[in-house]
């Protein structure tokens, strides 16, 4: 039973630039599928920490390269659908539940690297709000809202 399996835990990271839009990476493994950079804890890794990882991990951005403006003050769960499920972590869990950070990158396109040592993305846009929303895969796409609605405060409409 699926629904019997526990969450991995992991973070999510909303990077904007100086112009409000967001980073949005076309996973590898799916043409379709646009996503924010995310992925799991480590043992004895603290939130923050893995956060910076991914980031270099799937962004190639540096720590130096952005600054922290906030962080969730939920962990936002999504299921996994059923029907994808056994890919992803062995089978091991139902889904993720995720601790979410806002990140101003004060960098410039050059510094953004997405062929890293473990790709994760086949191409990468700065996208508006709306946008990102659009191109989201359907089963993250209400815990996308809910987090960018908790960083409300830092998006136009």
């Amino acid at each position: 039973m699926i629904s019997t399996l526990p969450y991995r835990l992991g973070v999510g990271l909303v990077i904007i630039n100086d112009q409000s839009k967001i980073f949005t990476g076309c996973r590898l493994d799916s043409s379709k599928a646009w996503q924010m950079p995310q992925g799991g804890i480590d043992d004895k890794e603290i939130p923050l920490e893995a956060a910076y990882r991914e980031m270099l991990e799937e962004t190639g951005i540096e720590k130096s390269k952005v600054v922290l403006i906030k962080q969730s003050k939920n962990w936002y769960r999504y299921d996994l659908p059923k029907e994808i499920q056994s890919k992803f972590w062995g089978g091991r869990f139902r889904g993720q539940s995720q601790k979410w950070f806002l990140f101003q990158f004060n960098g410039i396109d050059a510094d953004i690297n997405i062929e890293t040592k473990d790709q994760e993305f086949s191409d990468w846009k700065w996208s508006k709000k709306s946008d990102m929303l659009e191109s989201i895969v359907p089963f993250k796409k209400s815990l996308y809202k809910s987090v960018l609605t908790d960083f409300g405060l830092h998006f136009p409409n």
